[in-house]
């Protein structure tokens, strides 16, 4: 089943049990905007390559729409679609004036020079540069994108509007107008979450074992910030493989290893494994924060963490998550487990469009503050809905733009 399918099946769900009026529900299903640009660009052998670039606006009912950039070979309109659903869910949870909306360029980046994707994104820019705006879409890093991605993305829509407006894009180097406390925001959210849902079922978090898939910004600052509150941190993996230690991983080591450009699997002091392996070592936590759709019907009896905490979209499938909650085990939903990012993206635009910026602890501790009060939110309406945490997130979420929606009404 399709990332897609997998979120129209949990939306129908949480629309019969909410009673959503059948017009909301079917407007919900479908995406306010979506469009598929062609990125055609001159190499640095001075030969024509054509990209394929997407930007969909899933809902702008309670705001302009938010959400992330991904250079990947995978990327289709089925995917950018399903995470622009997503993050419409995940901006309602957090209680965001934002609508959810995503990117994304069919790409291999590692394959491209710097000056290579400087043109790509300076022209997938200028593509999309009528449907982005402080005001209406304002797009931030997510896989194969960075900050550099975005400052690009700033001086491309700046020059076109004769004016430099950094809340066009959030993430930027801080120099641009970016946030302090903002590279690091989704995997502190994910170590908060973690902490909470550790707390919630009775289990210490020192010395409890944690296994992070996905060693990108945010499983490895999860990973230190989780090894920092005393969990121990046994495996984590990239996209070439992984490295697991019982006794812990240095996390420190580790990441000046990924710094200078190396796997994580050539780390010395543990045994390699393959990301298939990683899934089904023994630990307290799991933390998949890679690639959606890595939890599925064929590896879910074979997972033997107590706690998952999604730090990737979409990373369990919709059979997967039946089977994990039939075994007991307690699942952290991605839009509330990887809010952190989008909650202080919210930050960095408030900052830009007041020209006033905030002190790191500010920034970190309004972030805490957030995500705590929607997790403990959506905790005590699970418990009182008797639903597990994955349906009371989006029940929240979803009655919250459903009823803006009636608010609002359809226009004309």
């Amino acid at each position: 089943m399709s990332i897609m399918a997998t979120e129209l099946e949990r939306l129908d769900a949480v629309a019969e049990r909410l009673g959503l009026d059948p017009p909301i529900h079917q407007h919900l299903r479908h995406p306010k905007r979506s469009l598929i640009v062609s990125v055609p660009i001159r190499t640095d052998s001075d030969e024509l390559e054509i990209f394929t670039g997407y930007r969909v606006q899933h809902s702008m009912t309670l705001g302009p729409s938010k959400g992330g950039i991904r250079y990947h070979p995978d990327v289709d309109l089925d995917e950018v679609t399903a995470l622009a659903m997503l993050m419409t869910w995940k901006c309602a949870l957090m209680s965001l004036p934002y609508g959810g909306a995503k990117g994304g360029v069919r790409c291999d980046p590692l394959k491209l020079s710097s000056r290579e994707l400087e043109r790509l994104t300076r022209r997938y820019a200028s593509e999309i540069f009528l449907c982005i705006g402080p005001d209406r879409d304002i797009p931030a890093p997510d896989m194969g994108t960075n900050e550099q991605i975005m400052a690009w993305i700033m001086d491309t829509y700046s020059m076109q509007r004769g004016a430099t407006v950094p809340g066009v894009v959030t993430s930027k180097p801080v120099l641009l107008g970016g946030s302090l406390g903002r590279v690091e925001a989704t995997g502190r959210g994910v170590a908060y979450t973690t902490a909470e849902a550790m707390a919630h079922l009775g289990l210490p978090l020192s010395g409890a074992r944690v296994v992070v898939q996905g060693f990108g910004n945010v499983g490895s600052v999860a990973a230190d910030l989780l090894s920092g509150m005393g969990c121990r941190v046994v495996a984590v993996s990239d996209v070439h493989g992984g490295i697991t230690n019982p006794e812990g991983l240095d996390i420190r080591a580790l990441q000046a290893l990924v710094r200078a450009g190396k796997a994580v699997r050539e780390y010395p002091e543990g045994e390699v494994i393959t990301n298939e392996e990683l899934l089904e070592l023994s630990c307290e936590i799991l933390v998949p924060a890679a690639l959606g759709g890595q939890l599925t019907a064929g590896n879910a009896r074979a997972v033997q963490a107590r706690l998952i905490v999604e730090g990737a979209n979409g990373p369990t499938t919709g059979e997967a998550d039946r089977l994990l909650r039939d075994r007991g085990i307690f699942i952290v939903p991605d839009i509330l487990a990887n809010a952190g990012g989008v909650i202080v993206s919210y930050f960095e635009w408030v900052q830009d469009l007041q020209f006033f910026f905030w002190k790191e602890d500010e920034v970190n501790s309004r972030l805490r503050d957030i995500l705590m009060g929607a997790f403990r939110r959506t905790l005590g309406l699970a418990r009182q809905e008797g639903v597990d945490l994955r349906t009371a997130a989006l029940m929240e979420a979803v009655s919250r733009v459903a009823r803006a929606t009636k608010l609002r009404g359809i226009y004309p």
